[in-house]
């Protein structure tokens, strides 16, 4: 039977051929490999990455890492179902499998990758992404994302073997596949990172906004016992996201800004959909940009806990981070965007922390990928030390080091138009941008105009959705919004 022939199945581990139904082969963008569910995202496609994965993992076996693989999952629409068939994918190809029971955050399914040995990991998730889609994370063995190259790797091996797969009930009385909750041992792992009876003594009223992700009773596990209140919000399980898209930023906190108006708290963490990166609002209930999370959690690591080392930031994330670097003596290292780019640097000696402009933040002493659990903790902890409210210690950090503020826009674009748009900026760049010369562009991802007074002016292509951004950051938030403006005219003429 050819491969397009039909759709045969073995009840056991042997060769099954996946049909082609026409549609567009999966592809690895920033981070894992997202799509339509049932138009892009189906289980058929889902077996072939996972059988790609599986051969790749074979053959580039490490005597030390275990021939294993740790499988979590998200809240999403039939995300348990597509982690059980990736799991029956691996144990058809004799891989033992530690699967979630129930919606886990990704850093957790790092975590287990990094202290299992395993060769790898998957978590089922499209982590920010509207309700529609879903996604497969690869993590490699170091408990990370991919790098470009094993996701190009995996991407050139599909269909170059039929899907071998095995019932899960079978694979489960086999041995092969284990169920495990590895909230726990995140838990604790999260704890070691910060002087967690500094935070557990602080008496701090914390909400925790979860946008409906797995992030719903992670901070009241965490601080359960202490003396910290914990009240989440928007914590119930909605495949739908209660309408929005479970991105840490402020245009989804209309709700959470009102109930914290009549419930004062001293913070609000905001977690995303599978709780890798972390958002906020002060005090008094105003939204924090994620830019102003990154520089508040590196101003204490630096200032308050006196670490030093190399900061890792993607390119479009706060000039705010170099100038603290700065303050401080630490050198920083620039990425393109995605911890597919950062979390190869996060392995390399010297590293204190690694961020992104989504809200992502990754301790390397504690895994070289990001947690939004771990970040939030730490913000606590800066809290705890400072007793002081988050607008004071924000107040602080402009009298010291300048204002900067930010502003993003995102436009869809058809992927196939992204890079000949991205083409003509790179082509026709700006000679000034408000008033100041352009004096520096870079094009390590997308393109990013800097100005001589520092403002600037990126965009590029997601590599999640079809869209194109636009970031800008300037001394005023008038400026920033200018910048964004121009960008859109930019591509407008493109």
């Amino acid at each position: 039977m050819s491969p397009k022939a039909g759709a045969w199945r073995a009840r056991s581990s042997a060769p099954t051929w996946t049909p082609d139904f026409g549609t567009t082969a999966p592809r690895f963008g920033t981070d894992g490999w997202r799509g339509v569910i049932a138009e892009d995202f189906t289980f058929a496609n889902v077996e072939r990455v996972a059988q790609a994965t599986a051969g790749l993992w074979s053959e580039e076996q490490s005597p030390d890492r275990r021939r294993l693989v740790v499988i979590g999952y998200d809240r999403r629409f039939l995300s348990a179902e597509f982690a059980a068939r990736a799991a029956e994918v691996f144990a058809g190809n004799e891989f033992a499998v530690v699967l979630t029971p129930a919606p886990t955050p990704t850093p957790a399914v790092s975590l287990a990758v990094k202290q299992l040995h395993a060769a790898g990991g998957v978590m089922i998730t499209a982590s920010h992404n509207p309700a529609h889609f879903n996604g497969f994370k690869l993590k490699a063995g170091y408990g990370g994302s991919a790098d470009a190259a094993l996701c190009q790797a995996v991407e050139a091996r599909l269909d170059q073997a039929p899907v071998r797969r095995m019932p899960l009930d079978q694979a489960r009385r086999a041995g092969l596949v284990r169920l495990r909750d590895l909230r726990p041992a995140h838990y604790r792992a999260v704890k070691r990172l910060v002087r967690f009876a500094d935070v557990a003594a602080a008496r701090l009223r914390v909400a925790h906004d979860a946008m409906f992700g797995v992030g719903a009773g992670c901070f009241e596990a965490l601080l359960a016992g202490t003396t910290c209140r914990v009240t989440t919000l928007r914590g119930g399980h909605d495949p739908l996201f209660g309408g929005i898209r479970p991105e840490p930023i402020p245009q989804f906190y209309a709700e959470t800004v009102a109930w914290l108006r009549a419930h004062r708290q001293d913070v609000c963490l905001v977690s995303d959909g599978d709780a890798d990166r972390l958002g906020g609002l002060d005090e008094r209930g105003r939204p924090l940009t994620t830019h102003q999370i990154i520089a508040l959690v590196l101003w204490h690591l630096v200032a308050n806990r006196g670490l030093r080392g190399t900061v890792v930031k993607s390119l479009n994330t706060t000039s705010l981070v170099d100038r603290i670097a700065a303050g401080h003596g630490l050198p920083v290292k620039v990425t393109g965007v995605g911890f597919k780019c950062l979390s190869p640097e996060l392995l390399r000696p010297g590293v204190m922390l690694g961020v992104e402009e989504s809200g992502s933040l990754a301790f390397p002493e504690h895994l070289p990928e990001r947690d939004g659990l771990a970040a939030g903790m730490v913000l606590l902890e800066l809290l705890a030390w400072e007793r002081r409210p988050l607008s004071a210690i924000l107040r602080r950090l402009e009298r010291d080091f300048g204002p900067h503020r930010y502003a993003r826009l995102d436009l869809p674009c058809p992927p196939e138009r992204v890079e000949a748009l991205l083409a003509a900026c790179r082509r026709a760049p700006p000679g000034r941008l408000l008033g100041s010369p352009v004096v520096e562009i870079l094009d390590l991802d997308g393109v990013k105009y800097v100005a001589r007074n520092g403002a600037w002016l990126m965009l590029r292509g997601s590599g999640t959705e079809p869209l194109i951004r636009i970031y800008a950051e300037a001394s005023t938030q008038a400026g920033a919004k200018r910048l964004v403006a121009e960008g859109a005219h930019r591509l407008r003429r493109g």
